[in-house]
This record gives structure tokens, C-alpha cells and sequence, in this order.
């Protein structure tokens, strides 16, 4: 499991000396400082062992490599299904192990691990789900209780009840837009107090009458939103950039994991909703005379929504004292990201950057999740037509929410699934969003033409099945994998604004439906909303790039080649053909791949990175580290850092062998 033992990952090892013997291969390696290259016929197997033993495990890990050196995602099917499983089952077992280790010490260890990992970096995500999802549960209790206001709109406007929800969903979008614009650790706290004050208000919301309770409602509702919208972006890029892997992303933990890692928090919004379901329903037993059954009372429905947003904010007070004083390094990547292009405040050039470079992932992330909300809201349309024909009392509110309640519990196996597949390299990202978006597609096309039958008694288990199967591969498909590769395939200077922008045509997508909803009936909605998954389908498979197994570290090396202007002088793993879209193949973008000249490339960038560090740090410092490597950088190992030193220019004791030096095998014992 992700970050179950730090020892775990090759990067823990590089920072204790101990290395993995690396086998003897075919792969280029500059034989001299950067300029000093005279030959390229230099190969691995000219090198050393100590050589093989500092920069192969560093450049050549083995579970993205094999023992000679090649990618996982350039050898032949068979070749890669047999590496990738064993890879995985490795793994595995020590996952496996580690948590047999952790259980003989404390059995509950694993749920506090569970806890850190995953609850606590998800839990804005989790309480707003609990929130937006209870305002859909609480208009059914409201139609009731107020029938002459939110059902007959006799004392109130249509067009202020509709409103509700159109001005949940602009707060969000608009909180998408500007979430990123203070940076991680303040957007974090920024979002959590907006929606702690935003819960205040929707507790307090008062009117003189029917209508300005409702007005004050809405508007509260809108300011909540704000927080959400912002908790999307950040939430997902600072999963991404956790505080265990800043400034070094090339860990084994986050090439296998990373997605798993990001899912996890996302699905707390799935219990987000349970627990939301279930207080709701238990709220009203205990206010409604110790039933749920009508008719119901005034003060029951007052105890019952007020309650169920005072308690949120109980956890979200705790959300904003976390967030300020127990997550300070929540901005550190994007800040030596910015550090290392020159950049200060909101960097305006990385954004059009990404307009001219990233503009095809940006149509697919944007794309796809607008397409994606429209299937999400519209999964409603099962739910009501299939509760009217299964149930003896479709109009029951406790009818309404049991069959939400087991809606949802199918929703969130359909997230855990996702968080167990979306990083094997066999099925991945980009399948997984196909396989969910083709089958979201089946589930609504196939009732839209035959309506009257599966809607009828005689055809409602197909309809049932239908009605639930939507609602897994929805999780199991779009609606993880959209909040995943929405920052992921994204450099960290524009992560969370790319992510923002995709979320917030997302939230369109929903603004779309339930606005078009209200003007069209039932059957023709089942006619429109197919072709949503169509269309999600069509985009992944075009624009989409598939960044499972892809070492993000790689990517930001390619970002600072196309901030430099040198984007065809990259030739690493970011342009390979495995994770490049089909679009961007046919722009030729993975013409430049070549794993012997990367090779060389990584080298000369990290003696670079080396020489600037060292210059930042002044001959002082320089002098007094006696080769235990550099104070405050995961990125050299202490080996690395000997051998770079010893073989600089300005070293006049330097004895250039095939890297720049020749050494020992005891030199990097």
C-alpha cells in the first residue's frame, strides 16, 4: 500500500546507500561532463559496476525496466504481461508482508494507516459530497412538508427553486476557475473556511416567508460552492504532489501506486453520500414521532435538513485546523517547480504553454468530464422511473432514500475497483474511462428504444440491473478516471488550473442536464443522454494520453525542455508512443523518443541540477560535506553526489574514465 513503509521505495534507498545490483546491458552512457561526449558507441557494459551501481538504479528502475535496460512499454505483449504481473505481484507480497508486520504490532494499525492516506487528504472531498448530495435528498422531504412552495410554486417563485440548483453548480465552476490562484496550502485552508462559513449559513438560512427563506437558501448553497469548487483541483494535484514524494517524484511508491493513491482520497465523496443518506434517514425517524412515514411534520423536516448541515460543519472546523497548521508543505512542489523556471505568482506563461502544447489533453480532460456529468445526473433517471414500478409505495420518502442508500453502495464498489485497477499497466487509465463510458452508453441506449417495456412490470429486473450497472461503471470508469488524469497529465506549474478548468466544463456538463431536464420528458431524456458516453468514448481514445506506469518525474523534464525551447531534444519515456495520445502520435510527437540518447540526456541534466545546487550552496558548505551528499535533496544519492564532484572540471584531481571518472567499486559501497 502507498507509503506503508518508506524502505520500501528505491528513492528510501538511494538516501541510505543501498542500492540493487543492476545487470550489465546495452544502454548508452556519456563517457564525460556535459560537452565532453566524444564517442557514442559508449555502452552500460563498458561502465563499472560501481558506475551501473550509482545511475542505472536511478535512471533505470527496475520495476518500469528490465535487467537489460528495456522499458516495460517496449517490449512485445507477452514479454510485458509477464513483466508487469510479476512486477505487480512483487508488490503485492510486500504490501501484503508489510501489513502482517504492522497487524503483529497493532491490529488497528492498517485502519489508522487507512486513515492518514486516504480519509484525511480526501475529507473535503467527503464532506462536500455529504453536502451537495444531501441537497438532492432534502428536495423530496421539502415537496412535502411545503408542498404549496417547492411542488405547486404557489407561494414561490419556479424560477427561485430551480435556481437551487443552477446556483449550486455556477459555484462550483466559478470556485474551480479561481481555486488555484492563492496556491495549494492557502487554497486548502481558503476552500475549507469558505465552506465552514458557507455550512453556517445553510444551517442559519431564515426567510419572512417561503420565498426569502428560499432566496437565502440558494444564495447560501452558492457560497458553499465556492469551497467545493476550489477542493477540486487542489485536492486532486495535492494528492499528486504529496508531501511524502515533493521534489522527488521517481519513487517506485508513486510509479506503481500513484493512481491508487489520488482514487482513494476521491472516493471518500462516495462515503460522503452514504453517511449523508443514512443520518438523513435516521434524522427523521427520531423528529417524525419515531417513524419516517408521512405525514411529516414542520419541525421534523426544520430538525432534520438544519442538523444535517450542522454536523458537516463540525468536521469542517476540524478540516480548517488541519489544513493550517498540520499541512505546511502542501505548496512545496509547485513552489520549486516556479523556482526552477524563474517564475513568481500566477505563471501566466505555463498557461499558454499549455494551450500550445497540452491543447488536445485539454479538450480530452475538459471533454470527457463535461460528458461524464451529464451520465452522472442522469443515472436520476433510472432511479425515478425504476423506483415507480419495483415499489408498492413509489411516492414514500424512506422508499426514495433506501433505494439511494443501495445505490450508493454500489457506486462505491464500483470506486474501490477503480482505485485496485487504475494502475495496472494492462488496463489502466485510459481503458478503464472507455470500458466505463461504452458501458454507461449500453446501459441508456438499450432502454431509450425499447422504454415502455423495461419500465413496464415485466421487464424491471433487466431495468434493475441496468439502473445499478450504470452506477458502477460510472465509478468504475469516468468518474475516477476524469478526477485522476485532469492534474496528472499535466506539468506541475499549470496542475491545478488545468485541473480546475476540466472540472468546471464538468460541472457545464451538469448545469446542461438539469436545466434540459426540466423542458423534456422522460423518454426523450433516455434518447439524448446516450450519445453523452459516445462522444466521452471518442475523446479518450483520440486525445487522451494513457499516463499509467509513466514516471511523472519525466514529465516535468519534458516540461523544462519545452519552457527552454528544445521540445524535440527530449527523447525520454514522456513522448514514448504507450503515453502519448493518438492525436498527439500523428503531430509525430513521439518521433523523438530514443532510450539510448535519454540515457545520455539524464546524466548531463543531473550533473546540471548537481552544479546548480552546489553553486547555491557556496564553498563553505561545499567544502564541509566530505561526499555524504547534500542537505535538504532527495534527488542525489550520496554516491551520485561523490561521483559528480570528484569528477567535475574544476576538480584537478578529476580522472575521467567512461562516466568522467574512473572508480571502484568500493567508492559507492
Amino acid at each position: 500500500m502507498a507509503d506503508f513503509d518508506s524502505s520500501e521505495s528505491d528513492s528510501g534507498a538511494r538516501n541510505h546507500g543501498h542500492h540493487p545490483a543492476i545487470l550489465p546491458g546495452v544502454i548508452p552512457i556519456p563517457h564525460g561532463p556535459p560537452g565532453d561526449h566524444d564517442s557514442d558507441d559508449f555502452t552500460l557494459q563498458h561502465a563499472t559496476a560501481a558506475e551501473r551501481r550509482i545511475f542505472s538504479h536511478v535512471t533505470r528502475p527496475d520495476d518500469s525496466y528490465t535487467s537489460d535496460g528495456v522499458y516495460w512499454a517496449d517490449l512485445s505483449w507477452m514479454q510485458r504481461v509477464k513483466f508487469v504481473s510479476q512486477v505487480d505481484r512483487e508488490a503485492a507480497s510486500k504490501e501484503l508482508s508489510t501489513i502482517g508486520s504492522m497487524m503483529k504490532k497493532d491490529p488497528l494499525s492498517p485502519l489508522s494507516w487507512y486513515a492518514r492516506h486516504a480519509v484525511i487528504p480526501g475529507a473535503g472531498l467527503g464532506l462536500e459530497g455529504y453536502v451537495l448530495f444531501s441537497i438532492g435528498n432534502l428536495e423530496p422531504l421539502f415537496k412535502k412538508v411545503w408542498p404549496e412552495c417547492w411542488d405547486e410554486h404557489r407561494v414561490c417563485s419556479k424560477n427561485w427553486i430551480a435556481s437551487v440548483t443552477y446556483l449550486e453548480i455556477i459555484g462550483i465552476m466559478v470556485g474551480q476557475v479561481i481555486g488555484d490562484w492563492v496556491g495549494r496550502r492557502w487554497g486548502l485552508i481558503q476552500d475549507a473556511i469558505i465552506m465552514l462559513i458557507g455550512l453556517l449559513m445553510l444551517t442559519a438560512s431564515w426567510g419572512l416567508t417561503l420565498q426569502g427563506w428560499v432566496i437565502c437558501y440558494a444564495w447560501s448553497l452558492f457560497f458553499y460552492s465556492l469551497g467545493v469548487g476550489g477542493e477540486y483541483p487542489i485536492t486532486a494535484t495535492s494528492s499528486l504532489e504529496n508531501a511524502s514524494t515533493a521534489g522527488k517524484l521517481s519513487t517506485k511508491e508513486d510509479r506503481l501506486h500513484r493512481g491508487r493513491r489520488v482514487t482513494m482520497a476521491f472516493l471518500m465523496q462516495g462515503w460522503g453520500q452514504l453517511v449523508n443518506q443514512v443520518l438523513l434517514i435516521v434524522l427523521l425517524v427520531i423528529f417524525n414521532k419515531g417513524t419516517g412515514a408521512p405525514p411529516y411534520s414542520t419541525s421534523a423536516a426544520q430538525y432534520a435538513f438544519r442538523l444535517s448541515f450542522a454536523f458537516p460543519a463540525i468536521g469542517t472546523l476540524w478540516l480548517v485546523y488541519y489544513r493550517t497548521w498540520k499541512m505546511p508543505n502542501a505548496s512545496k512542489q509547485l513552489a520549486q517547480a516556479k523556482n526552477r523556471t524563474k517564475v513568481t505568482g500566477y505563471d501566466v506563461t505555463a498557461l499558454r504553454y499549455c494551450f500550445s502544447n497540452f491543447g488536445g489533453r485539454l479538450l480530452a480532460t475538459a471533454g470527457t468530464w463535461f460528458c461524464n456529468d451529464v451520465f452522472f445526473y442522469g443515472n436520476k433517471l433510472f432511479q425515478g422511473q425504476f423506483i415507480k414500478v419495483i415499489s408498492n409505495d413509489p411516492g414514500s420518502l424512506m422508499t426514495n432514500w433506501t433505494w439511494n442508500l443501495v445505490n450508493i453502495t454500489v457506486s462505491l464498489a464500483g470506486y474501490y475497483l477503480a482505485s485496485v485497477l487504475i494502475d495496472n499497466k494492462l488496463y489502466g487509465r485510459k481503458m478503464m474511462q472507455q470500458v466505463g463510458f461504452f458501458m454507461c452508453f449500453l446501459m441508456f441506449v438499450i432502454p431509450a428504444f425499447r422504454y415502455k417495456y423495461y419500465t413496464g412490470p415485466e421487464g424491471i429486473h433487466s431495468f434493475q440491473a441496468m439502473y445499478f450497472l450504470s452506477s458502477f461503471f460510472n465509478q468504475f470508469g469516468p468518474n475516477s478516471v476524469t478526477f485522476l488524469i485532469a492534474g496528472e497529465v499535466f506539468p506541475t506549474p499549470i496542475r491545478a488550473s488545468a485541473h480546475g478548468f476540466s472540472a468546471c466544463m464538468g460541472k457545464a456538463g451538469a448545469l446542461l442536464a438539469s436545466v434540459l431536464y426540466n423542458y423534456i420528458d422522460d423518454q426523450t431524456k433516455f434518447y439524448i443522454v446516450p450519445w453523452f458516453g459516445l462522444a466521452g468514448m471518442f475523446l479518450t481514445w483520440l486525445f487522451l494520453p494513457d499516463t499509467t506506469g509513466l514516471d511523472l518525474k519525466e514529465q516535468e523534464r519534458r516540461w523544462r525542455y519545452i519552457r527552454d525551447g528544445k521540445a524535440h531534444e527530449y527523447h525520454g519515456i514522456a513522448v514514448h508512443p504507450q503515453h502519448l495520445s493518438l492525436w498527439e502520435r500523428i503531430q509525430g510527437l513521439h518521433k523523438t523518443y530514443d532510450p539510448e540518447a535519454d540515457w545520455k540526456a539524464k546524466v548531463a541534466d543531473m550533473r546540471t541540477e548537481w552544479e546548480v545546487v552546489q553553486a547555491g550552496r557556496g564553498p563553505k558548505e561545499t567544502e564541509g560535506d566530505h561526499d555524504h551528499g547534500m542537505p535538504d535533496d532527495g534527488e542525489f544519492s550520496p554516491e551520485i553526489h561523490a561521483y559528480f564532484k570528484r569528477s567535475s572540471p574544476k576538480n584537478p584531481s578529476a580522472s575521467h574514465g567512461v562516466l568522467g571518472e574512473k572508480i571502484t567499486d568500493n567508492d559507492a559501497k
